[in-house]
C-alpha cells in the first residue's frame, strides 16, 4: 500500500487535471482502509521526494483532525513515534513545518504529559549546543504550544527560563521568531506566579525584535503581536519598561525605509497602549515623543507619481486602504479620546500650527486631518475655546488651490458638524453660502472629491433645523439637478442621502419638494441592476418619508421588503410613524433580521497555505455518516485548516442595524411583537459577546428596548403572564448590563450599556428593582464608574489625577450619574438614602471650581435632578431636608459660576431643593431670595433668567408663607414670558393658578401682567396639554369672578393676542 500511496501522491502534484482527478478518486478509496495511517507514515519517512513527504504529513494531519477517534490505539502510538522520528531526520524546512503542524494536532488530543517522548525531544533540541537543532526544536515548540497552550501550563516556568536564554542569543533571528511566537501563545494563560519572570523578558523582547527587523520584516511584524497579548492580558507586565518599549515602537514607525505593515503594527501598538494606560503616557513623558513621530508620518508625501489612497479618484475603496498615515491619525484620535484635552493641546498645538501654516500641501493636509480627528474626543474643549479660530482655518482651506488641502478641509468641516454641535450650527450664515458655492463649482467627474463635499454638507445640514429655510430652494435645486442630470450613480446616491439630511432639518418645509424628488427616483426603484441597490435603498427611505407608511407597505414597492435592498433602519422609521402598518409583515421582517444575526456571510476564512494544494475531502469516506464526539462532547472533525478570518464592514453593519431595528420594532409595535419577542431577544442577547464593539453596543441598546417594550405591554394588559415575562427579561438583562459595565473594555460600549440601563430604569422604575439586592448592585456599579474603577477606565486612577481627565471619561461618568436620579424616583426615599449618601460626595466633588465646565454642569444638573426625584417619591421631603445642609453651599456656589450652563443648573437645583424640602429649609429662604434677586439684576443669559422664574415659583408653592409675595410676584411677572427654557412654563402657570386659589387679590392686582404673560403661551406649543388645561381653567375663573378687571386687562393686549385669548377663554 505504501508504494501505491506514494504513486497517488505523486500524481496529485502533476499539472494534468485528469491525472489529478484519477489520483483523488484512488486516494478516497485508500482512505477506506485503516492501514492507510501506517502507510502514510511510511511514505512520510521513506519517500525521496520532499513534496510527497510533505503531502503525506498534511494528509495525516487532516486525518487526525477529522477522525482521531477512529484511529486505533496502536496506530496512534505508532504515529506519535513516527512523527518525532521523521522530524528528527528531516532536512527540508517545508516538510519540518508540516511535521510540526501534525505534532500540534496530535497535542490537541494527546496532552504533553501523555506524550513524554515529545517533551524529551523538545527539551533536548531547544537546549542543544547546535544552533540548527535549537532552531528546529523552537519551531516544533511554537506549533505544539500554540495548538494547546493550556496543556503546557505546568511547564510555563521552565519555558520562560528557556525564553530568557534564547532571547539573549541574537545570532539566530529565526530562533528568536519562534521563541516569541511561543511566548505570545502562552501570555494570555500565565498566572500571577509567572508575572515576574514575564516582566524580566520585556526588555529582551524589544532588543530581539530589533534584530528580527533587520532579518525579516514580516516575521518582526508578526512577533510584535506579543506586545498586544501582554497589554490585553496583564499590562502591568509592561509598565516598568513602557518608556523604552514605546520609544522602540516609535523608532520603527518613523523609519520610512521599513515596510508599511511593520510601521503600522508599531503605531497600532502605540494606540492600543494609549487606550489601556493613558496615564502612563503622561507620567512617563511620552506624549512629546509620540507627537514628534506621528506628525512627520501624517504629513509625509507619498512616493513620486503616487497618491495617498484617500486621494485617488479611481480607487473605489481607497478610503478603506490602511497605511501608516491612517494609523498616525488613529494615534492622535486615540490621544484625543483618552487624554485630558488641556494636557494634549499644550503639546500638540505647536505641531499642528506648524503644519497648518506650511506651504507644503501634505503638511497642510496633516494639520487639517489632525483638527478633524480631535473633534470627537475633545469636543467640549474645541467648542468652548477654539471654535471661531479653527472654523476660520477650515474655511480658508476650502479656497486653497490644491485639492488635497480642500479635501482635508471638507473632512474636517464634516467632523466639526458631527461632533461640535450645537455651537457649529451658529455659524450657519457664514458656512452655508460657502458650502453651496463650493458644491456648485465642483467637477462631478472627480467623484472622490465630490463625496467629501457632500459629507461636509450633509453633516452640517443634519442639525440646522429651521435655520435651513433660506437655503432650501437653492439646496433642492442643486440636489434635483444631480438626480436628473447626472449619469453617475454615486452622485445620485450622494444627492439622495443629502436630501435625507435636508428632510431631517426641514421637516414639513420639504413637503413641496417631494413630488419632483419621487418622480426622479421612480426609475431607480424598478431597476434590477446590482449596482443600483445602494441608490434603491436610499430612494426607498425617502419614499417612505414622503408617503403614508401604510400606503408604502401595501403598494408594489413592498415587493422589496423580502430583500436586503431595504435596510433595517427603514423598518425602524416606519415603526415610529405607523407601527400598525408593519404588523402583517412582522413575521417576515423578524425572520430576515434573525438570519442576518446568525449569518456568516461576509466572513472569509483563510486556509493554511500547505493545505490548499490537497484536493481530497476525506469527509466522503465510508464513515461519513458517523458522528464521533471528543472528550468535551464536541463533534470531531469540526476543525479545518483555517488560519484566520477577514470580515467585511457590511457584515458588521448589517448585524448592528438588525439589532438596532429589532429593539425599535419591539418598542414601537408593542403587543403585535410578542409572538416574536422571545426568539429575537435570545439571538440579540447572544450578540452581546460579538467581537466587534459596534455590534455589542447595538445588542445592549436593543436588550434595554425589549425590556421597555415588555413593560409597556404589561402596563396595557396587567396579567400575571405579562408580569412574569417582564421579570424574566429584567432578570436576564440587568445582570448582563452590570457585568458589561464592570468588565467591558470599550468605553463607548459601556456608555451604551449605561444609557440602555437608564432607559430601563426610567420605563420600568420599581419593577426593575424588585429582586433583593438589585438596587445595591446598580448603585455599586454607578459608584465604580464615578470612582474610575471599571476595566474600561484604565483600572482607576490616583486621586491627584482626578482634576483633569479625557472628555470621554467624563462622558462615561455622566451616563453613570444620570442613573442616580432615576433610582431616586423608583423607590421610597428612605430605601435609597443609604446608597445616595455614598454617591453624593462623588457628584459634589465634580462641582469644584477646578473642574471643567462640563463636569461642573453635570454635577449641578445631577444634584438638581436628584432633588426633583425626591420631591415626587414617598419620604422624599425628610430626606431632602437631611441633605440640604450639604447641598445648599454647593448649589449656591454654582449660581455664582462664570459659565451660564452651570448657573442655570444650579438655579434649577435650588428650586428643586426648595420644592423637595419645603418648610424644612425655611431659614434659608431669605438667603435664596437675596441670591436670586441679585442674579436677576445682572444676568444676561435668558435660560438662566427663565430658570430663576421657575425656582421662585417652586419656592412659592412649597412654602408660601416664607416668600414676600408683594415683592417677589411682580419681579417674577416682569421677566415673563419665558424665552428659552419653555418647559418651565408649566411650573410658572401652575404657580399662578396656585396663587390665585390662595391669594386671589394679589393675582388680580397684577392682572395686566398675568394676562400678558398668559397670552404668549395659551393655545401654543410652548405649554404642554396639562398645563394648557390648568391655564385655561385659571383664566376662565379670572374672567368669571373679576370680569371688569379682566376686560380692562384684555383691552391692553395687542389685537392678535387679544383675539386668540378671548376666543379660548370665552365658553362656547
Amino acid at each position: 500500500m505504501t508504494e501505491d500511496l506514494e504513486r497517488i501522491l505523486s500524481q496529485l502534484t502533476q499539472a494534468d487535471s485528469a491525472a489529478i482527478q484519477q489520483a483523488t478518486a484512488q486516494l478516497k478509496m485508500a482512505f477506506r482502509d485503516p492501514a492507510v495511517i501506517p502507510a502514510l507514515c511510511a511514505v512520510m519517512t521513506g519517500s525521496q521526494d520532499p513534496q510527497i513527504r510533505q503531502s503525506a504529513a498534511v494528509m495525516l494531519r487532516m486525518r487526525v483532525k477529522k477522525h482521531w477517534k477512529k484511529i486505533s490505539p496502536d496506530h496512534r502510538e505508532s504515529l506519535k513515534a513516527v512523527v518525532l522520528q521523521a522530524f528528527q531526520q528531516e532536512t527540508e524546512h517545508v516538510v519540518r513545518h508540516s511535521l510540526s503542524q501534525l505534532s500540534a494536532v496530535l497535542v490537541k488530543h494527546e496532552t504533553p504529559d501523555r506524550w513524554p517522548a515529545l517533551l524529551n525531544l523538545l527539551n533536548q533540541s531547544t537546549k542543544s549546543s547546535n544552533p540548527q537543532d535549537r532552531q528546529v526544536g523552537l519551531l516544533l515548540l511554537s506549533k505544539v504550544v500554540d495548538s494547546n497552550p493550556e496543556a503546557f501550563k505546568p511547564h510555563y516556568r521552565q519555558l520562560l527560563r528557556l525564553f530568557d536564554t534564547v532571547l539573549q542569543d541574537l545570532s539566530s533571528p529565526t530562533a528568536l521568531y519562534y521563541c516569541i511566537l511561543t511566548l505570545t501563545a502562552i501570555t494570555a494563560h500565565t498566572g500571577q506566579g509567572e508575572l515576574n519572570m514575564m516582566r524580566s523578558l520585556v526588555p529582551r523582547l524589544s532588543v530581539a525584535i530589533r534584530h528580527l527587523v533587520k532579518a525579516d520584516q514580516d516575521q518582526a511584524s508578526e512577533a510584535m503581536e506579543v506586545f498586544d497579548e501582554m497589554m490585553e492580558s496583564d499590562i502591568s507586565v509592561m509598565v516598568p519598561h513602557v518608556s523604552d518599549i514605546v520609544r522602540f515602537w516609535l523608532e520603527i514607525a518613523a523609519d520610512a525605509s521599513l515596510s508599511d505593515s511593520l510601521r503600522m503594527k508599531a503605531l497600532s501598538c502605540t494606540a492600543f497602549l494609549i487606550r489601556l494606560k493613558s496615564k502612563v503616557i503622561l507620567k512617563q513623558k511620552l506624549l512629546s515623543p509620540i507627537l514628534q513621530t506621528v506628525f512627520p508620518v501624517l504629513s509625509a508625501a507619498p512616493p513620486p507619481g503616487q497618491e495617498d489612497p484617500e486621494d485617488q479618484e479611481d480607487a473605489e475603496n481607497g478610503e478603506d486602504a490602511e497605511n501608516p498615515k491612517h494609523l498616525a491619525a488613529q494615534v492622535i484620535d486615540t490621544l484625543a479620546m483618552h487624554l485630558p484635552p488641556e494636557k494634549l493641546f499644550q503639546q500638540l498645538t505647536p505641531f499642528m500650527q506648524a503644519c497648518l501654516s506650511s506651504k507644503n500641501p501634505y503638511e497642510q493636509k496633516a494639520g487639517l486631518m489632525c483638527l478633524a480627528v480631535l473633534a470627537e474626543g475633545c469636543a467640549d474643549h474645541m467648542r468652548t475655546r477654539m471654535l471661531p479660530a479653527v472654523l476660520q482655518t477650515v474655511c480658508q482651506s476650502l479656497s486653497d488651490s490644491n485639492q488635497l488641502v480642500r479635501s482635508a478641509g471638507l473632512f474636517a468641516l464634516g467632523q466639526f458638524s458631527e461632533h461640535l454641535q450645537p455651537d457649529v450650527s451658529k455659524y450657519c450664515a457664514e458656512l452655508m453660502p460657502l458650502l453651496m458655492g463650493y458644491l456648485s463649482g465642483l467637477n462631478q467627474a472627480k467623484t472622490g472629491h465630490v463625496t467629501k463635499a457632500f459629507y461636509a454638507l450633509e453633516n452640517f445640514l443634519e442639525n440646522l433645523g429651521g435655520e435651513i429655510q433660506p437655503y432650501l430652494p437653492s439646496l433642492m435645486e442643486t440636489m434635483l439637478g444631480a438626480l436628473n442630470n447626472s449619469e453617475n450613480l454615486k452622485i445620485k446616491e450622494l444627492a439622495v442621502s443629502a436630501i435625507g439630511a435636508i428632510a431631517n432639518a426641514a421637516k414639513e418645509m420639504l413637503v413641496p419638494y417631494f413630488p419632483p424628488v419621487i418622480e426622479s427616483l421612480k426609475a431607480s426603484l424598478t431597476d434590477i441592476r446590482e449596482e443600483v441597490r445602494c441608490l434603491q435603498t436610499q430612494a426607498l427611505g425617502l419614499y417612505l418619508s414622503a408617503s403614508s407608511a401604510s400606503l408604502c407597505l401595501s403598494n408594489p414597492v413592498s415587493s422589496v421588503l423580502g430583500s436586503r435592498v431595504l435596510t433595517y433602519s427603514l423598518f425602524s422609521a416606519v415603526s415610529t410613524v405607523s407601527p400598525e402598518s408593519l404588523t402583517p409583515h412582522l413575521s417576515t421582517i423578524t425572520s430576515v433580521m434573525l438570519l442576518s444575526l446568525k449569518s456568516t456571510e461576509g466572513v472569509t476564512a483563510h486556509q493554511d497555505e500547505e493545505a490548499q494544494f490537497v484536493l481530497l475531502d476525506d469527509d466522503d469516506d465510508d464513515d461519513s455518516g458517523d458522528v464521533v464526539l471528543d472528550e468535551e462532547g464536541e463533534k470531531e472533525g469540526n476543525e479545518s485548516d483555517i488560519t484566520g478570518f477577514s470580515v467585511e464592514n457590511a457584515y458588521i453593519d448589517e448585524k448592528e442595524d438588525a439589532c438596532d431595528a429589532l429593539g425599535e420594532l419591539a418598542l414601537n409595535t408593542g403587543t403585535a411583537f410578542l409572538p416574536f419577542l422571545e426568539v429575537t431577544f435570545q439571538q440579540v442577547f447572544e450578540m452581546r459577546d460579538f467581537p466587534h464593539e459596534d455590534v455589542r453596543r447595538a445588542a445592549f441598546a436593543s436588550m434595554g428596548q425589549f425590556c421597555c417594550a415588555q413593560h409597556k405591554v404589561w402596563q396595557g394588559n396587567p396579567t400575571e403572564d405579562n408580569h412574569q415575562a417582564l421579570q424574566k427579561l429584567l432578570s436576564t438583562v440587568l445582570p448582563s448590563f452590570l457585568e458589561a459595565v464592570r468588565q467591558e473594555h470599550e468605553r463607548q460600549v459601556v456608555m451604551a450599556v449605561l444609557e440602555s440601563m437608564n432607559g430601563v430604569l426610567k420605563s420600568c422604575q420599581g419593577e426593575a428593582l424588585r429582586p433583593a439586592g438589585r438596587l445595591g448592585e446598580i448603585s455599586q456599579v454607578i459608584r465604580s464608574v464615578l470612582k474610575k474603577k471599571t476595566v474600561c477606565q484604565d483600572g482607576g486612577g490616583d486621586e491627584a489625577d482626578d482634576e483633569q481627565q479625557a472628555e470621554f471619561d467624563a462622558m462615561l461618568q455622566e451616563f453613570a450619574g444620570e442613573g442616580i436620579p432615576l433610582l431616586a424616583s423608583a423607590v421610597p426615599a428612605d430605601t435609597f438614602y443609604p446608597f445616595l449618601n455614598e454617591l453624593l460626595p462623588l457628584i459634589m466633588n465634580k462641582a469644584k471650581s477646578s473642574c471643567t465646565v462640563a463636569e461642573r454642569s453635570f454635577a449641578q444638573g445631577t444634584l438638581a435632578e436628584i432633588m426633583q426625584s425626591l420631591a415626587a417619591v414617598s419620604g422624599g421631603r425628610p430626606v431632602a431636608g437631611r441633605l440640604s445642609n450639604r447641598l445648599l453651599p454647593v448649589m449656591m456656589a454654582g449660581v455664582r459660576d462664570s459659565d451660564p450652563e452651570v448657573r442655570n443648573n444650579s438655579v434649577f437645583g435650588l428650586g428643586s431643593l426648595a420644592k423637595a424640602a419645603g418648610p424644612i429649609i425655611t431659614e434659608n429662604y431669605p438667603t435664596l431670595l437675596s441670591l436670586f434677586s441679585s442674579l436677576l439684576s445682572k444676568e444676561s443669559d435668558r435660560r438662566v433668567i427663565d430658570n430663576v422664574c421657575g425656582a421662585l415659583c417652586r419656592m412659592i408653592t412649597s412654602n408660601t408663607p416664607c416668600v414676600p409675595l408683594e415683592q417677589v410676584f411682580p419681579a417674577l411677572l416682569s421677566h415673563l414670558p419665558l424665552k428659552v427654557d419653555l418647559e418651565e412654563n408649566r411650573t410658572v402657570f401652575d404657580c399662578m393658578a396656585f396663587l390665585y386659589s390662595h391669594n386671589p387679590s394679589l393675582v388680580v392686582s397684577h392682572i395686566k401682567a398675568v394676562l400678558s404673560a398668559s397670552s404668549h403661551v395659551i393655545g401654543t406649543k410652548d405649554l404642554d396639554a396639562d398645563g394648557q388645561d390648568t391655564l385655561l381653567l385659571f383664566l376662565r375663573k379670572l374672567a368669571q369672578h373679576h370680569s371688569c378687571e379682566f376686560q380692562c386687562a384684555v383691552m391692553s393686549l395687542p389685537s392678535e393676542r387679544k383675539a386668540a385669548l378671548v376666543a379660548l377663554v370665552t365658553p362656547v
